[in-house]
């Protein structure tokens, strides 16, 4: 099958890129052709770089909407499989030519800011389904910018990216719980598909030796709905009812890295901050972590960071939060915390911390859970829906 993969960044640190980046080589190894529609510039930077010379690519930033569209064309695919995609007419002139599948990674649709949560007067998820009434709230609940301008451009960015859902020929998410949220805003089950990720790690999944000194991971964007000032509080609270001088890696980037740096020296904190890491670096941490840190103060769509260190034999504490909990088997492959608050995430850091049994015990369920959550597994649940609306489009021509 000849598949057209669609995103906006040619490069990049978040969970997207590095999914796209080990599922392209996998579909090319399963006898699939693959091409790389990107929206921004070949020139790009990330950490993560999806261009490929085994794959062709078309940069619309660079060759333009109808440009990018006669390559395309060219190369005849036989279905699209989108992603994230700010430029919405993008994927309205694809489904007009091709059958898409389109990848929902996050709320896109079903809410104004993205974020489906309330930040005050304490940030909480957010059940509301997406309409007008949502405008009655965002001021006052701070669900997102707080400019005009920007909340009126979000609110039609978001309204017409629900429009599309009816467009796309097969919708894939990664959880049950995101399966909901799309079935309450109108997706019909036969064109909704759950298939769940897995770790995108270089390495073979396989259980690793417990560090010596006991050190905490946390992993991803620091943006306040991702938890990282809750954690450093946990951190804290947690070595005070040890007494066990716990160690804390931030890696990673983004706006609160300021205030989490001023918080780690305020609480006194044996903490780094190593920014993104990759590769081999990256897989070094999850092994030198005794938890991997998920404090998610937001509905986390899946929260793949948990599941990667899952393949190296570490467990997750984590917030109970959104499809969290369809990985994290809580006293199985981690501790899910029900109360979201740095007291209730302390108390679980500080006793699994103490208890190196419970750790690798811990450690091995979550081994078992990344075995099951491959990337074969994903591909066999793929490549049916890519099947099926391809058939579908070809039935229809």
């Amino acid at each position: 099958m000849r598949i057209l993969i669609v995103h906006e960044a040619a490069a990049g640190g978040g969970g997207v890129e590095s999914y796209l980046g080990a599922l392209m080589p996998a579909l090319a190894a399963r006898g699939h052709h693959v091409t790389f529609l990107h929206l921004n510039s070949r020139s790009e930077p990330g950490p993560t770089r999806l261009l490929d010379p085994r794959f062709p690519s078309v940069s619309i930033a660079d060759d333009g909407v109808e440009g990018a569209l006669k390559k395309v064309r060219a190369w005849h695919p036989d279905l699209c499989f989108s992603h994230n995609m700010r430029a919405l007419d993008v994927d309205e002139q694809l489904a007009a030519e091709w059958p898409v599948v389109k990848m929902l990674h996050g709320y896109f649709g079903t809410c104004i800011s993205g974020q489906k949560a309330h930040a005050f007067p304490a940030l909480v998820s957010c059940s509301r389904e997406f309409g007008p009434r949502c405008l009655a709230l965002y001021f006052p609940r701070r669900c997102g910018q707080l400019r005009p301008l920007g909340f009126v451009g979000q609110y039609t960015w978001a309204s017409r990216q629900r429009a599309l859902f009816d467009t796309y020929s097969q919708i894939v998410v990664a959880s049950g719980h995101m399966c909901a949220e799309y079935r309450r805003h109108g997706v019909p089950p036969e064109r909704l598909t759950v298939a769940p990720l897995f770790s995108t790690g270089d390495d073979a999944i396989h259980m690793r030796p417990l560090p010596e000194a006991p050190s905490i991971l946390f992993m991803g964007r620091m943006t306040t709905i991702k938890g990282g000032a809750v954690l450093a509080r946990a951190v804290a609270e947690a070595i005070r009812l040890s007494g066990i001088p716990l160690r804390v890696v931030f890696a990673g980037e983004g706006p609160e890295r300021p205030r989490l740096e001023t918080l780690a020296r305020e609480l006194r904190l044996d903490a780094s901050f190593p920014g993104w890491i990759t590769g081999h670096a990256r897989a070094a941490a999850f092994r030198a972590a005794t938890v991997v840190a998920v404090p998610s103060l937001w509905p986390e769509p899946f929260g793949l960071v948990g599941l990667e260190g899952a393949a190296h034999g570490v467990p997750s504490v984590a917030f109970d939060v959104g499809g969290i909990r369809e990985w994290l088997r809580d006293h199985e492959s981690g501790r899910l915390v029900r109360d979201r608050d740095a007291a209730a995430l302390g108390r679980a850091l500080g006793d699994l911390c103490s208890r190196p049994d419970e750790i690798m015990r811990l450690g091995s369920g979550a081994l078992s859970v990344a075995r099951t959550m491959s990337l074969d597994a994903h591909l066999g649940i793929l490549e049916p829906v890519f099947a099926r609306a391809a058939n579908a489009r070809a039935a229809i021509a």
